[in-house]
C-alpha cells in the first residue's frame, strides 16, 4: 500500500512538526503517516450536521503512543483518545486485512450532543503492527 497522491506531491498526512515531540516523548509505538482510508458514518447527528449515510475518503496519519491513539485526517484530530480514557474500551480495533486497519466508536462516547457510529479504515502497510499493539483484549477480526 503506497502512499496516497496528496501525500506524495504536498505532504498531506504528516504529522505535524509542533505534535512529533510530544508524541515521542509519550513513546511512540507505530505510526504510518500519508495514508489514505475512508470515515463512514452512520446515522450520525450533531449540532448543525445530519447524515444516514456518509463515506468521505482522506489523507493523514495514524499513530499510538505508550498513552494515546491519535488520528489526523487533512490536518484535523478525528481520533484522540488516552489509553486509560473510561470509554477507549468501547472503541473497536478490527485488523481486516494486512493491509487494512479499522477503528470504531459510537459518536456520543466522546461528544454528548452527538450520536451514531463513526467508523475509520485506514489503509496501511503497518495493520498488522496496529492490531498487535492495540489489539491485546479487543475486537480484532482477522478476515481478508
Amino acid at each position: 500500500m503506497g502512499k496516497t497522491i496528496l501525500h506524495r506531491l504536498f505532504g498531506v498526512g504528516r504529522i505535524p512538526e509542533r505534535l512529533r515531540p510530544i508524541l515521542d516523548a509519550e513513546g511512540l509505538q507505530v505510526w504510518d503517516e500519508g495514508i489514505g482510508g475512508w470515515i463512514s458514518m452512520k446515522n450520525f447527528k450533531a449540532p448543525g450536521k445530519r447524515f444516514y449515510r456518509r463515506m468521505t475518503g482522506f489523507t493523514g496519519f495514524l499513530a499510538v503512543t505508550r498513552k494515546r491513539v491519535l488520528a489526523f485526517v487533512y490536518g484535523k484530530p478525528i481520533i484522540n483518545v488516552p489509553l486509560d480514557h473510561a470509554n477507549f474500551k468501547e472503541m473497536s480495533f478490527n485488523l481486516i486485512s494486512d493491509k487494512r486497519f479499522d477503528v470504531g466508536f459510537e459518536s456520543s462516547l466522546f461528544h454528548k450532543d452527538w450520536s451514531g457510529r463513526i467508523d475509520v479504515r485506514f489503509h496501511t502497510d503497518k495493520a498488522r503492527q496496529f492490531a498487535s499493539v492495540l489489539g491485546s483484549g479487543f475486537k480484532t477480526s482477522p478476515r481478508v
